[in-house]
């Protein structure tokens, strides 16, 4: 497990680790509302890719949802995946009723 930071406001936010001063992986997201927020993209430098650094990201924003009451659309494809393979996820997924 590497360390995620978090730096964000009330409209977006961004999880991002950092190695050697620099950031190799990041999760985007966006306020849509009070409530909820939508991931938007998540990306890991090729060169640690497979590492599990990508997974470690989402599961970080599942929690800051949890925390603070949010739901969460999965806009970006890989967050979108891992959500549905994940299926303890689900208290946080926003879904249309």
């Amino acid at each position: 497990m590497m360390d995620v930071q978090h730096k964000g406001n009330n409209q977006r936010g961004h999880f991002f680790i950092e190695k050697d001063g620099r950031e190799i992986a990041a999760l985007s997201y966006i306020f849509a509302g009070n409530d909820k927020f939508i991931i938007e993209y998540t990306e890991v430098h090729p060169s640690f890719g497979g590492l599990g650094i990508g997974k470690q990201l989402v599961e970080t924003a599942v929690h800051f949802a949890r925390e603070h009451k949010y739901k969460i659309i999965p806009h970006c494809p890989y967050a979108k995946a891992v959500f549905g393979k994940t299926p303890e996820y689900n208290d946080v997924l926003f879904q249309l009723i």
